[in-house]
């Protein structure tokens, strides 16, 4: 791990070679299944993580705004659920803008704070923490560019803290319900008993209000996923043509679930040059053949709550938004 340091943020970064190496070996696999995948958390390199910033800014994405509705209303409370003093890991993070309201919360009440972000893209890490240290004088921040998954087993506090950890923003829906079961144990395990996960969910509603949020009129949803076929032509010397390829976003009722696809719009073939992809990978597509890119679950308040069990921790508290579309909920370690 290299690190860049100065008197309140210390940032992390996996050393790139890793991080290049995962990133090829994914493209190949999930090129090369059937039906084709590739991994969401790949969204997010430097201009994929602007292009979602923009996304949260849409009139058809109510997710962004209905979660800071409710801390905006109910910060202080949320807090409040843990003793301090308490230390924020943050699995995510993005640009932190919610977070700050939980963050003034925090040093309202305890004067100071260590803030731990977690997050892939090193761009918008690194622009969002010096931000938040340039407005906030009692925080201190020790960030870490990794993959989430991978970044739990850093987790630091001082003696008596309790540990916050914040997965916001309905990313858990980003998850099939048995991957969902298995990272919501792995925050469980990096916690002790009497710490505390608040976890944004989004909740299932119809696909009239669902589909428009990920496909949005002004095309930024579209953009956002044809970005992924642009960072594997820029890190792996690929010639897909995105023209040749349509964002599709679909809601399957029966698993509750948004689908997220690119569609080949012709029968084409592309190239992936890259070394690291060893010999190199030509990737045949049908008319219509799609490639999965995400899923976005939606939940209920008992599926939640089964979730939380699974997982070995305590459904304390649930928070709404005024038109019950978002839910936060604050999850206890036991």
């Amino acid at each position: 791990m290299a690190a860049t340091s100065s008197s309140r943020l210390v940032i992390h970064q996996a050393t790139l070679p890793e991080s290049e190496n995962h990133f090829a070996g994914d493209v190949r696999a999930g090129l090369t299944s059937r039906p084709k995948t590739l991994p969401p958390k790949y969204f997010y390199d430097a201009l994929g993580s602007q292009l979602f910033e923009a996304i949260c800014l849409l009139p058809e994405y109510y997710l962004t705004r209905a979660e800071t509705e409710i801390f905006a209303h109910h910060a202080a409370e949320v807090t409040a659920q843990l003793p301090s003093p308490v230390t924020v890991i943050e699995l995510g993070s993005g640009s932190s803008i919610k977070t700050r309201l939980l963050i003034e919360a925090l040093l309202a009440r305890q004067g100071e704070l260590h803030y731990q972000p977690i997050d892939i893209s090193a761009s918008i890490l690194k622009h969002s923490a010096e931000k938040l240290l340039g407005d906030y004088l009692g925080l201190r921040i020790t960030a870490q560019v990794n993959d989430y998954t991978r970044g739990l087993g850093s987790i630091a506090r001082r003696s008596g803290e309790r540990v916050l950890v914040l997965f916001l923003g309905s990313n858990i829906g980003n998850y099939m319900p048995e991957e969902a079961r298995a990272l919501l144990g792995e925050i469980r395990q990096a916690l002790r008993a009497g710490d505390a996960l608040l976890l944004g969910a989004d909740l299932k509603k119809s696909a009239g209000t669902l589909e428009p949020a990920y496909d949005d009129a002004l095309g930024v949803t579209a953009a956002f996923n044809l970005n992924l076929l642009l960072r594997i032509n820029r890190e792996l010397d690929a010639d897909f043509n995105l023209a040749q390829f349509a964002h599709r976003a679909a809601f399957n009722e029966e698993e509750s679930r948004i689908e997220i696809h690119l569609v080949s719009r012709i029968a084409q073939t592309v190239n992936i040059r890259s070394p690291k992809l060893q010999a190199g990978l030509t990737v045949e597509f049908q008319a219509g053949e799609a490639i999965h890119t995400e899923n976005s679950y939606k939940y209920n308040p008992a599926q939640l709550a089964t979730l939380a069990g699974e997982a070995g921790f305590k459904p304390a508290k649930t928070w709404l938004d005024s038109e019950k579309r978002f839910s936060c909920n604050f999850w206890q370690a036991v």
